[in-house]
């Protein structure tokens, strides 16, 4: 599409007032950390229509917090969750479905434990508060190549049409096959920085948040360009 065909289209959509974009803002929904602390850093947990990256040395828990969003996010509505679905992808193949259990029967306990009343009277999704339910509700896709990754964050926006039920895609690490298998840095910087942009558009169309992992072991070959460490 011509630049001038762009302005076009985006002079046709319209202009938005800043008062409306910060009421649109303060009213999205977002998914627990499970930390107090760490969801009041990021003003209340992991917001829709936003792209968090989590970053981190090797071994700090990057991948847990990722698993334990992919449980959060399927909180019932009725306890404060948005009751969605999650898609995970894995790069590294850390993801351990034993641990993604242990985690969703924490999740369960902690629901039994701040909402007692509310379990015992309401019996909307209650059915859903099994862990089986939970690991039901993570569609794996688990990744060996740059090429795949690529692939499949391209199939997105098809999957996301035909599930609309998802309100996460975690991706763990994004940059993992990158740097093990590239070697021209210019053009590792142009990819990422578009599989980047494709799924801001996405988090935007399809109202859902995306989280991805980043190891950041720094050292003298590492190069940070558009928040991404190559």
């Amino acid at each position: 599409m011509a630049p001038n065909e762009i302005a076009q289209k985006l002079l046709l959509q319209g202009a938005q007032n800043a008062w409306d974009m910060l009421s649109e803002e303060q009213s999205q929904k977002h998914i627990t950390t499970g930390s107090g602390d760490l969801n009041g850093i990021l003003g209340g947990g992991i917001h829709c229509k936003e792209v968090t990256e989590i970053g981190g040395v090797p071994g700090i828990g990057k991948t847990q917090l990722g698993i334990q969003l992919a449980i959060n996010v399927q909180i019932p509505v009725d306890y404060g969750g948005l009751g969605g679905k999650a898609i995970y992808i894995d790069t590294e193949g850390s993801f351990m479905v034993e641990r993604v259990y242990q985690i969703a029967e924490g999740c369960i306990s902690d629901i039994m434990e701040y909402f007692p009343c509310h379990h015992d009277k309401s019996s909307s999704g209650q059915e859903n508060l099994q862990p089986e339910s939970f690991l039901a509700g993570i569609y794996y896709f688990r990744i060996c190549s740059y090429t795949e990754q690529i692939a499949v964050i391209n199939y997105l926006e098809k999957f996301l049409g035909e599930h609309k039920d998802v309100r996460i895609v975690i991706i763990d690490s994004v940059t993992f096959h990158f740097r093990q298998d590239f070697d021209d840095l210019a053009l590792r910087t142009r990819v990422l920085c578009g599989l980047s942009l494709k799924l801001m558009k996405l988090s935007k169309s399809y109202n859902l948040a995306v989280s991805f992992t980043n190891r950041l072991d720094i050292d003298a070959e590492t190069v940070i360009r558009g928040g991404l460490v190559l």
